[in-house]
């Protein structure tokens, strides 16, 4: 199976507040020279500033631009641009799909999960959310959109970092940790950071969901600090390596939850008790992701899902030695935490 996954196309959902510096960063991506075919969808053309002498073609919604990318506008159906590039001549490296400043993710990323035309040929890879440093704080303050996109992310491209004080960016970086403690964040300033960063990056890939865990929680190097349950307030720490001197904020509305257990789950009870969870309490749980290891089952099964929507499988056998041990993620607004967990428990094998 992997074999056929790899050799359907990636695509990028990149979103982020209006003015955080989206358009600045799919510039780069229709300009350089990074040796790359990439399709890049996006709402309004004129609203990127593409100099026009990098544009070679154009027909009525595509754009061919010199370093052989090309641009198209979304006429209101994702689906139907999809599979009208899907048929173009010579294949793309990668997809990348801009959202407006104020919409949810969700809704693109789940085209991936329904559509079957589009899941036959392309593939979800990373919800990419640039965020500004200087106005996060604030936007997560009155606008639940900027909240949703901090939450969904896979990767965070914390921009404008040049605008804001060591204080004030260690604040942000702990607000976006409080919603979200499991992307990958990158600061930058005017949007440099390295292509292979924010695409390509097999966020949703069943195979790699492992890569959150189990140091996810732990602290990481000068990049990647990932807030945890343990973390107290304390004084500001300019980088804030993850070490207990970094801010941790809990959010009040949105949450994430992980759930760990080393005795077998009896597959019998987990698989209806999160069907019924995502199917009531989908609305408010963004994402959620987990490994899971069943009884009299020498096989690990993943799965992932956003909203209501579950893909999941067996993935490979235990390794020897490997503990057998379950985890889960789940990401999303106001909860339902202590249902969730005992849920969870009644699932685990006596």
């Amino acid at each position: 199976m992997p074999e056929l996954t790899s050799r359907k196309i990636p695509v990028t959902v990149l979103t982020g507040y209006l003015g955080a510096g989206k358009t600045t960063l799919l510039n780069r991506i229709l300009s350089e020279n990074h040796g790359k075919k990439y399709a890049v969808i996006v709402n309004e053309f004129g609203e990127i500033g593409i100099d026009n002498d990098l544009i070679i073609g154009a027909d009525e919604e595509i754009f061919e631009m010199n370093n052989g990318c090309i641009c198209c506008t979304v006429r209101g159906d994702l689906v139907r641009i999809l599979g009208g590039l899907m048929k173009r001549k010579g294949k793309f490296d990668a997809i990348i799909v801009e959202t407006t400043g104020l919409a949810d993710p969700a809704p693109v990323a789940q085209t991936f999960f329904v559509d079957e035309d589009v899941q036959k040929n392309a593939r979800l890879d990373a919800v990419v959310t640039v965020a500004d440093a200087k106005w996060l704080s604030d936007r997560l303050k009155d606008a639940p959109e900027a909240k949703n996109q901090i939450a969904f992310a896979d990767v965070i491209v914390l921009n404008k970092t040049d605008l804001v004080t060591k204080a004030e960016l260690a604040e942000v970086e702990a607000r976006i940790r409080g919603i979200n403690p499991y992307a990958k964040l990158h600061r930058t300033e005017r949007c440099q950071v390295a292509l292979s960063d924010v695409l390509e990056r097999g966020a949703f890939d069943l195979d790699r969901i492992l890569e959150l865990e189990p140091e996810f929680l732990d602290a990481g190097d000068d990049h990647d600090h990932h807030g945890h349950d343990h973390h107290h307030d304390g004084h500001d720490h300019g980088h804030g390596h993850g070490h207990g001197g970094m801010k941790h904020y809990h959010d009040e509305e949105m949450q994430s939850l992980s759930l760990r257990s080393n005795k077998p789950l009896d597959p019998t009870k987990f698989m209806p008790w999160l069907q019924n969870l995502v199917a009531s309490e989908g609305q408010k749980i963004l994402r959620s992701k987990g490994i899971l290891a069943f009884s009299d089952d020498d096989d690990r099964y993943v799965f992932q899902g956003v909203h209501m929507m579950l893909e999941g499988d067996h993935q490979r056998a235990w390794k020897d030695g490997e503990p057998r041990e379950s985890r889960l993620i789940f990401i999303g607004r106001e909860l339902p935490e202590q249902t969730i967990r005992d849920g969870f428990e009644r699932c685990i094998t006596a």
